[in-house]
């Protein structure tokens, strides 16, 4: 009887010596685990402020809790330009909750096929979670890091600010971040009163603004800028942020960075410009730097 006793307890201290075994175990993991994925709560409080490190350097990316000088609200941002960039970027942005799993798929298969990372498939709120909280890196486990950040921004910090944050610490150029500072280099305005042809222009930007400003340093619009400009034209008159008789006037106004061209050729006497063959040839004639025209040179640049 006192065996059968002894043994019990044994059962019932071993079991017991498991659980908390167990339980040590799935903690450590927890906390190692969320080691890897920063809280975003901080965010809906509080600024991202991006960092310029300087040509060839990856930029910082910090929170503060005092709203910096050049930050810009969503509703200082003109509906158009707003617009521009969601219908590009991220057409089902107000839909989905943090990813969208149709472009999930699309780009793992691309990816497969490929053997590389060639198509992100990264949502506004995947690239807020990018760009504020992670390092980018191109990789499995920054992907999934940044999948899980994403649906927690959606839960914990919401659309708006989200959209704001984006719109703040995305890269429009060459040391130029924020679409505040966009919006003064390429059409010396402010972000309010940029057209729907100017956020189209600046969300054609986006997927590599080095590269594909060399429509502003030629002060011409190369083929493909024409052509993206008039797909995100055709897409915000679908998602109804213009009607279609605004859409044919945008399409046939050039942009002042245009004007400045044909005027200056006009007093010279010369002839147009003739465009590039390529995207790609201009881009290496001008190496990828982005030059702001005289009247912009002297001004103070703002720091984000």
């Amino acid at each position: 009887m006192v065996s059968r006793l002894r043994f019990s307890h044994f059962l019932v201290s071993m079991s017991v010596a498991a659980v908390l075994a167990t339980s040590l175990v799935s903690y450590l993991g927890y906390r190692l685990l969320r080691s890897e994925f920063p809280d975003v709560m901080p965010l809906k409080g509080q600024y991202p402020v991006v960092i310029y490190r300087g040509r060839g350097k990856e930029p910082d990316v910090v929170l503060q809790k005092a709203r910096p000088p050049g930050w810009t609200s969503l509703s200082e941002v003109s509906r158009s330009a707003v617009g521009a960039i969601i219908v590009s970027e991220d057409w089902g942005f107000y839909g989905h909750k943090g990813y969208d799993p149709k472009e999930i798929k699309e780009a793992i298969k691309e990816d497969l096929e490929a053997g590389s990372f060639v198509r992100g498939a990264s949502t506004i709120t995947q690239q807020v979670a990018k760009n504020v909280f992670l390092s980018r890196d191109k990789n499995l486990w920054r992907k999934f890091k940044e999948f899980i950040l994403a649906t927690e921004l959606e839960e914990k910090v919401g659309k708006r600010k989200i959209l704001e944050s984006y719109l703040n610490v995305a890269e429009w150029g060459e040391g130029v971040f924020g679409i505040r500072r966009a919006a003064q280099v390429y059409f010396g305005k402010s972000p309010g009163a940029l057209t729907p042809k100017e956020g189209a222009f600046l969300a054609m930007l986006l997927p590599s603004p080095k590269k594909y400003s060399v429509s502003y340093r030629n002060r011409a619009l190369t083929p493909y800028a024409r052509r993206t400009i008039r797909s995100i034209l055709g897409k915000m008159t679908q998602a109804r942020y213009i009607a279609p008789e605004e859409r044919d006037r945008q399409l046939v106004t050039p942009l002042s960075f245009e004007r400045a061209l044909e005027s200056a050729q006009s007093d010279d006497g010369s002839a147009d410009k003739e465009e590039g063959s390529s995207d790609e040839d201009s881009e290496e004639s001008n190496d990828g730097v982005l030059t702001a025209p005289a009247e912009e040179n002297d001004s103070e640049k703002e720091k984000f």
